[in-house]
């Protein structure tokens, strides 16, 4: 499979991997046929012996966009197969036509791709499936389990159905329609994919116990009738399988072997296997039918996955769209400059349990700094600027126009042996500053620029603060300075005069302005949708800063999708839909460190 490389580490264990290592030690698998494609047992008997150990499958319906939760489900059912020498299938559950979009199909696939995972085995074959090729086989399931007595179409109305169900404490009551024969089941059923019944006038229900202390045996329903157009299948359909059905039907007919789910199924496992028990004994699916298991989802802090909610947060406008570099979305933590490696990463250290816990934001923020800190190329930017007049400059090089040629080190961590590549820039009479890198009277412990002290330009010469200029309100304008000759960095003479800081800069003749979008967290809540909160009270004011800043001319050739480390300020990324040559766009990934720690 194409898909990230295991390498030699051993993995944390957890429970699936017991399961499976104990699967494979009994042989449970072994043996299966493979038809070459899914289908029923029939089709996979005629195939030969399965080559994948196990397959897993990632399966979400195209209503939406992936979120971060989704990126943990992804790495876990292809991270498993990759280990175990399976394959995983990705499956669009695409069994409600009335919020199912090619769009969200196309995001789904390059998601999952640029999260560095692939769904084609040794041999090329993609194991990419629709639950809508299915739906042929679905709709003789369920006659069969009508021939058997198994199903029955329920003409109640919704509110009915629901009252007769129950609760917890009391079991559920009948329907009228329950003890109807098969031949009028069968005939009813018909008249339902038939196009002969309006929305809501009938569905079709499993027949197993309205007094189970489980209410999800309380004879579910398996298929209602819906006159919409389907994104794959158009109008051939106009009764659709519920998802409960569906599911354990599309895993037995891709002959997988660990269903994996997060644990809000947990109470659909019954209803799973019953469905999948009752094909067996019909010689419909292959054996060894599919087992499900559950883990505990995401929950990550700052952050909401409601598709509800983020959907409210585009469509409202407080968000510019579902790559909103704030959004928990797979395309907003791209377009924020997440690498593939680190939510891989983040999603392998947070392991996998039963256990609901929350997990910080700030690690997922750690591993893109673990990931950025020896790769990510560093520039000098300046976000507020005040210009700084060397006043001394022609005196010391016989021209107010002189450009002294200064350099760094793009990547400071290079390799043992290598020499490590170097960013060059020019210094001349004016220079951009930080604001906050001068104070005319400064705190006790200030190191910058004040009125007779000295500090280095990183990467240039020390200079000695001589004073400012302010306009009519008393604002600084300009920081007056002089060079301090011999003192240039990378010289013998760079430490023959100690300073106690050194600071940023970018110079006025070869610095490019550009925007830069300092995002933050969207809420500042840790569980902002948690308890009944109104999560819409708690966004963030600070959620994003623009700032018009100047960045190094080593930045000129940017691309999209490029990331650095902004020096002092953290790591930034090049924004993969506006970053122009011409009009430079950089959104602030994350900080050097943790600054939520002590909010």
């Amino acid at each position: 499979m194409s898909t990230p490389a295991a390498n030699d580490t051993p993995k944390p264990t957890n429970f699936l991997r017991q399961i499976i290592e104990a699967d494979l030690a009994r042989g449970t698998h072994a043996g299966r046929r493979w038809g070459g494609s899914p289908g029923d047992a029939e089709h996979h008997r005629q195939g030969s012996v399965d080559t994948a150990r196990i397959r897993t499958r990632f399966p979400p319906e195209p209503n939406g966009y992936l979120h971060v939760g989704h990126a943990k489900s992804i790495c876990v059912n292809f991270g498993l197969a990759r280990d175990y020498g399976g394959i995983c299938h990705l499956r669009f559950d695409d069994t409600n036509p009335e919020k199912e979009e090619q769009e969200y199909v196309d995001a789904i696939v390059e998601a999952v791709r640029w999260l560095g995972f692939d769904w084609r085995d040794a041999d090329g074959h993609e194991h990419l499936y629709y639950a809508s090729d299915y739906f042929d086989f679905m709709y003789r399931a369920a006659e069969y389990l009508i021939e058997r007595g198994l199903a029955y179409v329920d003409e109640q109305s919704a509110e009915a159905m629901r009252a007769s169900r129950g609760d917890f404490t009391t079991p559920g009551t009948d329907s009228p329609w329950r003890g109807r024969s098969i031949e009028e089941n069968l005939a009813r059923f018909r008249e339902m994919r038939d196009g002969k019944l309006p929305e809501g006038a009938a569905v079709l229900r499993a027949k197993i116990d309205m007094a189970s202390p489980n209410i999800n045996l309380r004879d579910p329903a398996i298929y209602r009738i819906k006159h919409a157009e389907h994104h794959n299948t158009g109008n051939r359909w106009c009764i659709y399988p519920m998802y409960t059905y569906a599911h354990p039907i599309e895993d037995a007919l891709e002959h997988i072997t660990h269903s994996i789910c997060t644990l809000e199924f947990e109470d659909q496992r019954p209803f799973y296997d019953w469905v999948l028990d009752r094909l067996k004994e019909g010689g419909l699916i292959a054996q060894p039918q599919p087992r499900q298991y559950e883990f505990a989802r995401l929950n990550l802090t700052y952050v909401v996955t409601s598709k509800r909610k983020l959907k409210h947060l585009v469509d409202s406008g407080t968000l510019s769209g579902w790559d909103d570099p704030r959004m928990p979305t797979i395309v907003g933590l791209r377009r924020r400059g997440f690498t593939p490696e680190s939510i891989r990463d983040f999603c392998e250290r947070i392991g996998v349990t039963k256990d609901y816990a929350w997990i910080d934001y700030a690690l997922l923020e750690a591993c893109l700094r673990d990931d950025l800190e020896a790769r990510a190329p560093r520039a000098m930017v300046v976000l507020d600027p005040l210009k700084l007049e060397l006043t001394n400059w022609a005196e010391i090089f016989g021209s107010a126009d002189h450009l002294e040629q200064c350099e760094l080190p793009a990547l400071p961590h290079a390799r043992e042996g290598e020499a490590p590549p170097l960013r060059r820039f020019t210094l001349g009479r004016e220079t951009w500053i930080e604001r906050e890198d001068f104070a005319e009277n400064p705190p006790k412990g200030y190191k910058r620029l004040f009125p007779g002290n000295r500090v280095r330009l990183k990467g240039g010469y020390v200079i000695e603060c001589t004073g400012c200029e302010k306009d009519a309100d008393g604002n600084v304008t300009r920081v007056l300075a002089t060079v301090v000759e011999g003192t240039k960095s990378g010289t013998p003479g760079a430490d023959s005069v100690k300073v106690k800081a050194a600071i940023t800069w970018v110079g006025v003749q070869d610095g490019l302005q550009a925007e830069v979008r300092l995002y933050d967290r969207l809420f500042t809540d840790p569980q902002p949708d948690a308890g009944g909160k109104d999560y819409l009270a708690l966004l963030s004011p600070d959620s994003l800063k623009v700032a018009t800043a100047w960045v190094e001319p080593s930045l000129a050739k940017a691309q999209p999708e490029a990331r650095f480390q902004f020096e002092r300020f953290g790591y930034f990324v090049a924004d993969q839909r506006d970053h122009r040559p011409e009009r430079p766009v950089f959104n602030r990934i994350t900080g050097l460190k943790d600054s939520w720690g002590g909010r």
